[in-house]
């Protein structure tokens, strides 16, 4: 945990005594940098196995998550991106921001979320059971996915870490996974839970033992929150999270 110890005392520091980059909080000795590029370096490096394309441009496989992500936004790496995903095919990149295209490629969509990175003391407890999901519950997590809106769960979505659910009845009613991995950092999504059984702390419990797991592995959590999503934010910031910098998970199109 020394590590993470370290990197947290990093994360304290103000914004305005190490300054910003793009409206991203740059702290330490770069570490947190990876983190304005997640997608590329993650399939870069804890990913890899996942990486379809060169070393200019990658992406999951589209039955495992939608991003995909480039070097650089130079022509050459969106002439890979290009090739990589075939004519009309589109894609989504997370960057800090939304990247000015070169000829043939249209916005189609730009969501800005707020970047947090977990800086809590320690890990916060766990108040309900939480269980371990996998393949075989992914019909079950598939159908959690489509009632609240999470469209970027993807059938293998849970080969790419853990993944926790909470049961009523026998009734999958919450769940939440890791999903970008890269050197020394775990982000945490797939957040959902039943709108009938929301209010119940169920996305705590979740998180927090994501959380206790992620550093036990001498890894920083972080996660991404829609900006408009004041609950989740206050959640989130209850939990631990500190906001970083806005990321902007853009949606691009070939002409």
């Amino acid at each position: 945990m020394a590590r993470v110890a370290t990197i947290n005392r990093h994360i304290l520091l103000s914004q305005a005594s190490l300054g910003q980059v793009d409206g991203c909080l740059i702290v330490g000795v770069g570490q947190l940098s990876l983190l304005d590029n997640p997608a590329w370096n993650a399939l870069s490096t804890s990913h890899a196995s996942f990486a379809e394309g060169n070393q200019l441009a990658k992406r999951y496989p589209v039955d495992v998550s939608p991003l995909a992500a480039t070097r650089d936004q130079s022509a050459e790496s969106y002439h890979s991106l290009a090739q990589l995903l075939g004519p009309a095919g589109t894609t989504e990149l997370a960057l800090v921001a939304v990247p000015d295209l070169p000829a043939g490629w249209t916005v189609a969509r730009v969501v800005p979320c707020f970047q947090m990175v977990w800086n809590g003391p320690v890990p916060p407890p766990v108040e309900h059971s939480v269980e371990d999901l996998n393949t075989s519950h992914v019909d079950e997590m598939l159908a959690l996915a489509e009632l609240t809106k999470l469209d970027a769960f993807r059938r293998r979505s849970p080969e790419l870490g853990a993944y926790l659910g909470i049961r009523e009845a026998g009734q999958l009613v919450a769940m939440a996974g890791e999903e970008l991995r890269l050197l020394g950092y775990s982000e945490i999504g797939s957040v959902c839970t039943r709108p009938d059984r929301r209010g119940r702390g169920y996305a705590g419990s979740l998180i927090s033992t994501l959380i206790q797991r992620i550093t036990k592995r001498d890894e920083v959590p972080f996660l991404h929150v829609r900006t408009e999503n004041v609950g989740a934010i206050r959640v989130y910031e209850k939990l631990g999270f500190q906001t970083r910098c806005i990321i902007n998970f853009v949606l691009v199109k070939r002409e």
